[in-house]
């Protein structure tokens, strides 16, 4: 029956609808993303779903439809942002044409993450036009302020949002991703001692400083990972420099060395770890950094606003009902063992997988289609994989939620 019935999705319209949804200028944080969250609903309410805009704040919507069930099945949410980054320069085709060839759909968000968005909207759609019907609810949901940390999702769970299961479907390429770091950004500040260029042995040169830290942080492990798995999922960056004389960053005077440096980094843990406890491995690092420059002052300290969710860890066994759920619906569609585990470069994500895992104790998985070719100049998503996933999904449904 489950090869039958994945055999009558219509693959034509689905790519159209994934086109339909690219060609949506949603970017994070502007009136596009509740426009987007319009046409979603409309189309949830066009195939029977009980589906309304939800308030995140001023202004600011998304979506979210139901697919009752009779009763006595376990139900299985769905999440997925519409917001997108902004196109860069580089593209060859119109970021929003929805372009499809006979190998990719190509847009900006496509991969992060329409394409996951569009594939469990399609899987509900062709179990409802093959006349299934279902136990358990189906929950689908479309947030905005994934990008800030998460804030729509966080609402719709303060709102009630809730199921016994979910999959986030941020771009894995069809892995199941079963632990992401958690993330946050940090700030080091470097404080020197400044001195004219013909008197430089008497400075310490908060740049000279910096340049030795930078290599150090980015090959950094953090303590208290609880195995060789939790230790894979740690990195740190350092993505922005900033170096002159004082805080107030007087770059106008060369000759002088620098004696104040500003860097912002990220950094990504485990479940086992905290963000104190990486902060502590980063205030020891600067304390071994003052050791080699004497007279240098460090401090360290976490830099993100506050109104933003903390981007947590998540975790989920490999033996969970849902995990081993999406398993066999990858190997019944593809004729081969999925990939599971914390796969890099998706386990260095943040998702809202982790709100879901830390507010509700839900259990979930994520895994979407996407990935390889994810925000970057010409995005775009292997056809075959979306179609795939569509199908993965499908029989995810039917085995979580049970038909009738």
């Amino acid at each position: 029956m489950d090869h039958q019935l994945l055999e009558t999705i219509d693959e034509q319209k689905c790519l159209a609808f994934l086109a339909q949804m690219v060609k949506h200028k949603s970017y994070s944080a502007t009136p596009g993303e509740t426009k987007l969250a319009k046409f979603m609903v409309a189309q949830m309410m066009s195939i029977g779903l009980d589906a309304k805009l939800h308030k995140v704040d001023t202004d600011r919507y998304q979506a979210l439809g139901t697919l009752k069930g009779t009763g006595g099945g376990a139900s299985l949410l769905f999440n997925g942002h519409l917001d997108t980054n902004p196109a860069t320069e580089g593209w060859t085709v119109d970021p929003w044409g929805g372009l499809v060839d006979d190998k990719f759909i190509y847009g900006i968000g496509v991969s992060n993450m329409k394409a996951g968005d569009a594939a469990y909207f399609c899987a509900v759609k062709a179990l409802l036009d093959a006349g299934i019907k279902l136990r358990g609810d189906v929950i689908l949901t479309y947030v905005v302020g994934e990008l800030q940390g998460g804030i729509g999702t966080v609402k719709a769970i303060e709102d009630g949002v809730r199921a016994d299961y979910f999959i986030n479907s941020e771009p894995t390429d069809l892995q199941a991703l079963t632990m992401h770091s958690g993330a946050f950004v940090f700030a080091i500040e470097l404080t020197g001692i400044t001195r004219h260029m013909s008197n430089r042995n008497e400075a310490v040169d908060a740049i000279v400083a910096a340049c030795e830290l930078v290599p150090t942080i980015n090959a950094i492990s953090f303590s208290g990972a609880l195995n060789k798995e939790h230790e894979s999922v740690n990195r740190a960056n350092i993505g922005v420099i900033r170096g002159a004389l004082s805080p107030e960053f007087h770059d106008w005077r060369a000759p002088q060395v620098a004696d104040f440096v500003r860097l912002l980094g990220s950094a990504r843990y485990a479940p086992s770890q905290s963000e104190a406890s990486v902060l502590e491995d980063l205030r020891s690092t600067l304390d071994g950094l003052e050791a080699r420059f004497p007279g240098l002052k460090t401090k360290v300290f976490k830099h993100q606003a506050e109104e933003k969710p903390s981007m947590l860890p998540f975790e989920v066994s490999r033996e969970s009902r849902i995990v081993k759920t999406l398993n066999k619906s990858y190997k019944l569609v593809r004729g081969e063992s999925q990939p599971t585990g914390p796969i890099p470069p998706a386990c260095f994500f943040g998702t809202d997988a982790a709100h879901f895992q830390h507010r509700l104790g839900m259990e979930g998985i994520v895994c979407g289609p996407g990935g390889r070719y994810n925000t970057m100049p010409d995005e775009r998503v292997d056809i075959p994989d979306y179609l795939d996933m569509i199908k993965i999904y499908m029989l995810a449904i039917l085995e979580i939620c049970e038909v009738v």
